[in-house]
């Protein structure tokens, strides 16, 4: 059986040198067959890459680190009270909403599939392609820094489609759990059979580990360019999504110990629609859902509304209340705000400071130093409530810690890729018990604590081409 001692052994191992045997093993267990990950393969400018600017120029792609919509079309944070508005709906959205068993009904090329393995084929061409080119002292700055936003967006898009499309990480069952299929090639006649859920992990660490020693500390102003802050950002994202606190709290650490940076919320414009600069001090790496669902867009044209649960949760003078949300008097409907991806109309999923605040947070919780814990709490939320309204929050049990450390997640985190769904998934494992509800008229929709429907299914030209196992729901 897999111990949380074994999985810490094995990061350990990466860690000191032994990636490259891990992988080996990895690719060797590969089947060369035909692909069929996406039906057009994808396209570059680039027919030949020969230089460092030719394969920076492939990971500047526009479509690099898309994250799936699914998490957040199933979530819990917006409303959809009308049947007929429902209906008005695509069928991915429709059937999102109420955990339909067939999500897909047979529709080929998902983009919440695709585009994450779309990074991947742009990630594996640098990584393969690079071994043509000389390091040399001249450029091996500029190498190392390509060569690490490479690994960094294999890791990316491999953790969103683990977490969307493998059940949530159980150290004690995921050796014989299924994860996902590995590409570790550019060749895209090259098949890969569905890992199991530990190897996965362990493979989106191993290239996290890579893309941690070759990135720059410095935060440029493209924020779509990976740096190591961000990376030690998603190494804290991915370990709290395991439950694995200890690791998650230390990437925390290493990542505010170089960048932890926050924005006073007072200075921000709480009647604009367009609150936050793409480059905001707080966005460490941009990046946003890919698939253009008119339910989840800021400001959605549809008759949705932003959950009256979570509105509850804000208290007075919350500034987040009034910067994230916008109320129409006139039919009676709460949207979203654009978020810190700027101007774009798609959800933000990329990785900021205030995510890794909430997540040393909780983690110093879990080990209950409520002290510590307080203490990064309260820093990120004095900048959020008007000034002199917030009163710092003391801790008087591990309990109460992180009940409060949860709703904090929902409050500053909303709208952000699915991050409540990824939350309602570990904390189930956790023994939370969140049952999620949706109605119609007298039409009642559940999805109860440990529904194999909080794993989204694998799109079925997927699974006739390439032979892969779909997930039971």
């Amino acid at each position: 059986m897999p111990t949380f001692k074994k999985f810490v052994m094995n990061v350990k191992l990466y860690i000191k040198g032994m990636l490259y045997t891990v992988l080996l093993f990895t690719l060797s267990s590969l089947t060369s067959c035909r692909d069929s990950f996406l039906e057009v393969k994808p396209s570059t400018d680039i027919v030949s890459p020969k230089t460092l600017d030719d394969y920076q120029q492939m990971l500047d792609f526009f479509r690099i680190n898309y994250s799936s919509a699914l998490p957040l079309l199933a979530s819990d944070e917006y409303v959809i009270a009308n049947e007929n508005d429902w209906l008005s709906l695509s069928l991915i959205e429709r059937n999102s909403y109420i955990w339909a068993s067939d999500l897909f009904e047979g529709q080929n090329n998902v983009e919440d599939w695709n585009y994450s393995y779309e990074s991947v084929f742009y990630a594996n061409s640098v990584i393969t392609g690079m071994k043509n080119l000389k390091r040399t002292e001249g450029n091996k700055n500029k190498y190392d820094y390509i060569l690490g936003q490479a690994y960094f967006i294999r890791a990316f898009a491999f953790f969103d489609l683990a977490k969307n499309f493998a059940a949530p990480y159980d150290v004690e069952n995921a050796s014989t759990t299924l994860g996902i299929p590995l590409r570790l090639s550019p060749n895209v006649d090259e098949i890969a059979e569905r890992a199991n859920l530990e190897d996965t992990y362990l493979q989106i660490f191993a290239d996290l580990q890579m893309a941690t020693n070759l990135l720059s500390s410095e935060i440029t102003a493209n924020r779509n360019r990976a740096n190591r802050p961000a990376a030690y950002a998603l190494g804290a994202r991915i370990s709290l999504s395991m439950r694995q606190y200890p690791l998650a709290e230390k990437y925390a650490d290493s990542c505010l110990h170089m960048y932890d940076k926050l924005i006073d919320y007072n200075t921000i414009n709480v009647t604009a629609t367009t609150p936050f600069l793409r480059d905001n001090v707080e966005n460490l790496i941009n990046a946003n859902i890919g698939k253009n669902y008119q339910s989840i867009l800021y400001n959605s044209p549809k008759n949705i509304t932003v959950s009256s649960l979570l509105l509850g949760l804000y208290a007075s003078g919350d500034l987040r209340k009034e910067i994230y949300f916008t109320y129409s008097p006139v039919n009676g409907l709460t949207k979203m705000k654009r978020g810190y991806s700027g101007a774009t109309l798609l959800p933000y999923s990329g990785l900021s400071t205030d995510e890794v605040y909430l997540i040393k947070s909780e983690c110093a919780a879990r080990r209950n130093d409520l002290v510590v814990a307080s203490q990064y709490l309260n820093r990120l939320l004095v900048n959020r409530f008007r000034t002199g309204n917030y009163v710092n929050r003391v801790f008087f049990s591990y309990e109460e810690a992180i009940d409060v450390i949860i709703n904090e997640r929902r409050k500053e985190l909303v709208w952000r890729s699915g991050l409540r769904w990824d939350d309602i998934r570990r904390l189930n494992l956790e023994g939370k018990e969140i049952q999620l509800e949706r109605s119609f008229g007298d039409k009642k929709y559940t999805l109860f604590p440990g529904s194999k429907k909080f794993v989204f299914p694998i799109p079925s030209n997927e699974l006739n081409n390439s032979k892969i196992t779909q997930n039971i729901r």
